[in-house]
């Protein structure tokens, strides 16, 4: 079962990659079955029975939501931004862009209202499988410490008082019509201006979606011995007039002064947890002598996780004068 789940994982991937490098003639369900050894029809079948969606739907939803960010960001023509994402015409891009949103590209370009978009299928992780890393570790134990003043600016989220870690969390929020993990990235992800968005793909890597912690006294007690409610969401700029999409919440955040425990890039498979176990380390036996600081856990105050394996894993945790 594993094994299938990586091969239908390196389609997803690949997917992406021709989509944004415009290369269509490697986008194709034969091209993608090459790649991976077996028939159409077996990659076909396998891909629905684990994606549960047909190849070619799930590749005309990954189009849809790459041209949408195009119709939303810039100033290029609907013919071309058609052209650029498979679509044969104006009117057939026209009528895929409604059937899915239940808008025309130019009305959405008019009105660009948060919308879920597809998002890029995860259907493998050996951390989800219990599997644990490969286990060839290579990262050393430097972790860059730093302070930083963050200005003011917003935080669109949602949040579980119950949930513990993040598979956990999204497990927990899909019993929650309306926010299961894909609803709530595919919105995130069609907000135009989130801060942290860099084009990278949407969860937790780079598409401006963040792990977050509020110190909330209704929330679980956390590993450092403060209750903390956990979210999922993006930061926004402070003036920021968008909608506010159904079940998410807004939160404003005044600037204030954090901590930065910061890895550089390693291999998710094989080195995640151990990562995790050294920035803990780092983050638990951290000496704020002579710094004039100290954590801030007074309620209210919150954490932000960035988790990006090609660039870095990244606590930013808050801090008050001490």
């Amino acid at each position: 079962m594993y094994e299938w789940h990586k091969q239908i994982q390196i389609i997803v991937d690949e997917i992406d990659e021709c989509i944004k490098n415009r290369n269509g003639e490697a986008l194709t369900l034969r091209s993608l079955s090459r790649k991976l050894g077996y028939s159409e029809f077996h990659t076909t079948r396998k891909f629905k029975e684990i994606s549960g969606m047909p190849f070619r739907d799930y590749l005309r939803y990954r189009q849809l939501a790459f041209a949408l960010k195009e119709v939303r960001d810039s100033g290029k023509s609907m013919l071309d931004i058609a052209f650029d994402y498979g679509f044969s015409s104006h009117e057939a891009f026209t009528r895929a862009f409604k059937g899915a949103y239940g808008v025309t590209p130019s009305e959405y370009r008019r009105e660009p209202v948060p919308i879920a978009l597809r998002t890029k299928i995860r259907s493998f992780d050996r951390y989800f499988f219990g599997l644990g890393e490969i286990g060839m570790m290579k990262s050393t134990e430097d972790v860059k410490i730093y302070f930083v003043t963050i200005p003011a600016h917003k935080f669109l989220h949602i949040k579980n008082y119950e949930s513990n870690g993040y598979w956990d969390f999204w497990q927990k929020q899909s019993l929650i019509p309306g926010q299961d993990c894909e609803t709530i990235s595919g919105l995130l992800d069609s907000i135009q201006g989130k801060l942290d968005d860099d084009g990278g793909s949407e969860s937790n890597s780079g598409g401006g979606q963040i792990m977050a912690y509020i110190n909330d006294p209704d929330g679980r007690l956390c590993d450092w011995g403060v209750p903390r409610t956990e979210c999922y969401g993006a930061r926004l700029p402070v003036d920021y007039k968008g909608e506010i999409p159904p079940h998410l919440l807004m939160m404003d955040v005044p600037e204030a002064e954090y901590i930065v425990f910061e890895h550089g890039p390693f291999d998710y498979e094989q080195e995640n947890r151990s990562v995790e176990e050294i920035m803990e380390k780092a983050m638990a036996t951290f000496d704020f002598t002579d710094t004039g600081y100290c954590f801030d856990t007074s309620a209210g105050r919150i954490l932000y996780l960035y988790h990006d394996p090609e660039r870095y894993l990244k606590y930013v945790r808050p801090v008050r004068r001490s």
